[in-house]
């Protein structure tokens, strides 16, 4: 008898490999992207709330309407740009489970998606598992992965049926600008390719940058599912809400498979995130906030024999440890958390034929308590 899935043989994520290894040997983990700080009490305390307040049945199918209509207001105020929250908004569990169920709606065997590497490790596997084909476009460190959207234009076939982008981007810590938003606006103009926008991260932007929101682009709109993470947002990784925004004719097919899927998402915390979301400074302070400890993290190894560019997104640094060694990135990563008591993350994984840089992930989503005792450590190699 055969029992396998109908996934590749992909064995564990990286993610599980590095924090086990840091669990074993008690090392300091900056690997897997969670902070090591707790909510604001104000949101537990709303959740809480919601809880005893009888928040403690179904939700809508699409959400609970108050957070939905939050949602809607936080993109009037920071786009300029409006979702109906009837029929254009659905809160998930999680960003991931969004993503899953927009691929899902509509990969279809043969069906071919552009990713851009190194790329968050669902995205191929769920294209997989619905028969379709991922079209990688390499991104190089060499050019602080930036887009060449000729290899993009190049890679667009009559089967290529959608985009995923994430921006900023995780792993690199990168952003598109608008000029690249406007390129992949016009490579997909006069086309029924369908673009998934995964802005996790996008309340997480540095150096004055503005984050470049599909939804920003008229025609792009049109065509795209904005993915986002309250977990992300507001250091809850382990409630596993997000949500995501379409047009109307988009979000109509994507609701077919989210009702067979996971039909609602839990109660009182979208209760009590839609009266946290009340206060918009919540989620506009949040830059400031990361990219305090982006300077902090990279000042104090500013003279270690790392090399680096600072981040312009996301609470992920790259590090570039050529200077210290040639070996593979993987055995480099597994070697530091096992003697030096680090853990980070390998971007080769990530990366078309697990192609190597020699660049680490760093988590800076720490107190500065863990963040100095992390970079000592970096210094010290």
């Amino acid at each position: 008898m055969n029992f396998k899935s109908k996934l590749p043989n992909v064995g564990t994520t990286i993610f599980s490999v590095m924090s086990g290894l840091a669990t074993k040997h008690h090392a300091i983990n900056l690997s897997q992207g969670f902070p090591d700080f707790d909510s604001d009490q104000k949101l537990i305390d709303f959740v809480s709330r919601a809880m005893n307040s009888g928040y403690n049945h179904y939700a809508p199918m699409l959400g609970n309407l108050e957070l939905r209509e939050a949602i809607a207001k936080k993109f009037e105020l920071l786009y300029n740009t409006s979702y109906h929250p009837e029929n254009e908004i659905t809160v998930t569990a999680g960003a991931t489970q969004a993503i899953f169920t927009i691929i899902s709606t509509f990969i279809k065997p043969n069906d071919e998606v552009i990713i851009f590497r190194p790329a968050y490790d669902s995205y191929q596997p769920n294209i997989e598992l619905n028969g379709g084909k991922a079209v990688s476009v390499q991104l190089q460190a060499s050019n602080n992965f930036k887009v060449d959207w000729n290899d993009v234009k190049g890679k667009i076939t009559s089967r290529t049926k959608m985009i995923i982008i994430n921006t900023p981007h995780n792993p690199t810590g990168s952003v598109f600008s608008k000029e690249d938003m406007l390129q992949l606006e016009n490579l997909t103009r006069n086309t029924s390719i369908i673009v998934l926008s995964d802005e996790v991260y996008e309340h997480m932007i540095y150096d004055g940058e503005t984050h470049q929101s599909a939804c920003l682009f008229p025609e792009l709109k049109l065509r795209t599912f904005v993915v986002a993470s309250f977990c992300k947002t507001f250091h809850n990784t382990g409630w596993r809400i997000g949500y995501c925004c379409a047009p109307k004719e988009l979000m109509q097919e994507f609701v077919k498979v989210h009702q067979f899927n996971v039909f609602c998402i839990h109660h009182p915390t979208q209760k009590g995130i839609a009266d946290y979301m009340q206060e918009p400074r919540h989620y506009l302070d949040l830059s400031d906030f990361y990219q305090k400890k982006r300077n902090l993290f990279l000042n104090l190894i500013k003279d270690s024999r790392f090399k680096f560019t600072p981040s312009k997104g996301t609470y992920f640094q790259v590090l570039d440890y050529s200077n210290i060694t040639n070996e593979n990135d993987v055995g480099f990563a597994k070697r530091l958390t096992i003697e030096s008591g680090i853990a980070s993350i390998p971007l080769s994984v990530f990366n078309t034929n697990y192609l190597d840089n020699k660049v680490l992930r760093f988590c800076f989503a720490k107190t500065e308590d863990t963040l100095k005792r992390a970079t000592d450590i970096l210094n010290s190699i």
